[in-house]
Parts: C-alpha cells; sequence; structure tokens
C-alpha cells in the first residue's frame, strides 16, 4: 500500500462527509454527523482558510483515505483524524499519523477520542501520547492524551 499525505482540496470533502456519517464510526468516535451543508460550511471556513489548522488528506494507491487535522483550541493544539472504513485495521492510520506527525512541529499536541474507541487510543498511544486524564463531551467520556 502506497499511503501518503497531500493538501485537502475541495473535491476531497465528499469523501469526508461520506465517512463521517458511516454508522460504525459515527458509534465508535461518539461525534454526531453534521447535515451536508454544515459540513461544507465548516470545511471551507473553519478548517481550510484558517491559516493556523494543518490539514493533509490520506491517501491510499491514489484514493482519498481520510483526513488528519491540528488546530489550536485556546492555548492548546489538537490532532484529529478520521479515516474512512474500509481503511481500518490495515496500519493505515499508522502510517498517516506517522507523516503527519513529521510535518506538524507544535507541540505539546493533544488528542481526545471516545474513551471506548480503543483502537484509535492504541494508534495515539503507539505514536508516543501519553494519557493525562479524561474530559467530557456531553454524556461521553473521552481520553485525554498529549505527545510533548
Amino acid at each position: 500500500m502506497d499511503v501518503r499525505l497531500r493538501d485537502v482540496v475541495e473535491a476531497d470533502l465528499e469523501f469526508f462527509l461520506a465517512y463521517e456519517h458511516d454508522p460504525e464510526a459515527v458509534r465508535r468516535s461518539r461525534f454526531t454527523p453534521r447535515p451536508r451543508e454544515a459540513f461544507l460550511r465548516h470545511w471551507k471556513t473553519k478548517v481550510l482558510e484558517d491559516d493556523t489548522v494543518f490539514v493533509q488528506a490520506v491517501t491510499v494507491d491514489g484514493e482519498v483515505a481520510g483526513s488528519v487535522v491540528a488546530w489550536w483550541a485556546a492555548d492548546r493544539r489538537f490532532l484529529g483524524y478520521w479515516l474512512g472504513r474500509p481503511y481500518w485495521g490495515r496500519g493505515i492510520g499508522s502510517r498517516a499519523l506517522a507523516l503527519f506527525l513529521e510535518r506538524e512541529r507544535n507541540r505539546p499536541l493533544h488528542a481526545d477520542p471516545a474513551g471506548d474507541n480503543t483502537g484509535s487510543v492504541r494508534l495515539l498511544e503507539k505514536h508516543g501520547f501519553q494519557r493525562t486524564g479524561t474530559v467530557r463531551h456531553g454524556d461521553d467520556e473521552h481520553v485525554m492524551l498529549v505527545l510533548a
């Protein structure tokens, strides 16, 4: 498999939208998918037009597999990623995260996956993130991890 990162183009957003609406991804992430127009507006104005956000599309053999993004929330830099279900469990997330961490040099870097999303927690820990506690998002408990 040829896993690469590249800049996001507008055509990628349709893939990202479909991946965000996958029922199993929603269950694991505890993230409520946005309606199409809200999703596109968010990506176009809050992600792609914000110079402080670093986002990359993940491709596998030239196909759009997902995204990895880093952004500021107050005084903390956060990391997030989303892969389409066909790309789960094949080492793609690990390779994509390694490539992204070579490019995103801000530290510390925080991540807060859903507590029962053990695959995501393990992936982050594999790349050096350390558990620092938990945080609640609504009714859901998330694990707070930090890469120093």
